[in-house]
């Protein structure tokens, strides 16, 4: 694995918050925000410029501010953008929480809010930030989301991983890239990846392939640390998933396939480990079926 170490950069992107509102569980309606980054040289009056987009999940108990208050994500991104590694790109930063948390993670009220944000993903969230952003989707409709879902993505940490679990099973019809970073699918309990694999994958299985798409359609990479408490919910869940080929066509080569893992002799459940992991995929992410 390759390692980012921090560069000065004199082409920098910025940062733009979108306000939003969505519903919570009890149908009230309450104020969100999301931040935006946008690359150098991004102009909103260029209507013919567009970007491919990429939502980044922070892990339990963070916010929209958590990935750039913790790892140095922005600088990452303006230099592999400026090296020319990574074509310029739209990247949100929203959160999974419809109030702040307080207090000890309780397993399965995290599970719910995960679960429950994928609605909001898709009528609150992509309409808020894409009417705003340059991205492939010219309206905002379902329709929309669908025709430019190739160059739409989602990846989290810890949380945030699991959260791209269910974006994976709930809204493959408007994302095709995904990145779950150290955490396991919640869709059968918490922590199902080590207390039910079998059942975790076949529910992940069974879910792509209801959505008709082939393996050309939809791109899964995922990682975790040797030291990290979500390796032994995740490695093997990603063992069970490597016996569906089907679906997910595991190849080590990045390029290759649709389902990729890298574990990472050492790392640990922080967010600089994951930074270094999204530094590894994003040269491959919006790459294929263009």
């Amino acid at each position: 694995m390759k390692y980012y170490e921090y560069h000065d950069v004199n082409r920098r992107g910025s940062i733009r918050r979108v306000d939003y509102t969505t519903l919570r569980q009890d149908g009230k309606r309450i104020p969100k925000y999301a931040n935006i980054y946008l690359p150098y040289g991004y102009n909103g009056s260029d209507l013919e410029k567009k970007y491919d987009i990429l939502y980044v999940m922070h892990g339990g108990g963070g916010s929209p501010d958590a990935w750039m208050d913790c790892c140095m994500v922005k600088n990452m991104l303006d230099y592999t953008i400026d090296t020319g590694e990574v074509d310029p790109l739209i990247v949100v930063f929203p959160s999974y929480y419809k109030t702040p948390r307080e207090g000890a993670p309780v397993s399965e009220t995290e599970q719910a809010e995960a679960e429950f944000f994928q609605k909001e993903l898709m009528e609150d969230l992509l309409p808020a930030v894409e009417s705003v952003c340059n991205t492939y989707a010219d309206h905002m409709t379902a329709e929309s989301f669908h025709a430019s879902r190739m160059h739409r993505g989602f990846t989290g940490f810890s949380m945030g991983s699991a959260n791209t679990w269910y974006t994976v099973m709930n809204n493959l019809d408007s994302f095709a890239w995904f990145a779950p970073l150290s955490g396991d699918c919640w869709s059968v309990e918490p922590m199902g990846g080590k207390t039910h694999t079998e059942e975790t994958v076949k529910r992940l299985y069974d879910a792509v392939k209801k959505s008709g798409y082939t393996t050309d359609g939809y791109f899964i990479y995922t990682a975790t640390g040797t030291e990290d408490k979500a390796c032994e919910a995740l490695d093997p869940q990603v063992r069970e998933m490597k016996k569906y080929s089907d679906a997910f066509a595991f190849d080590e080569d990045y390029s290759k396939g649709n389902f990729h893992y890298l574990l990472e002799e050492g790392l640990k459940h922080e967010y600089s480990a994951v930074v270094q992991y999204l530094y590894n995929f994003l040269p491959y992410l919006f790459k294929k079926g263009k």
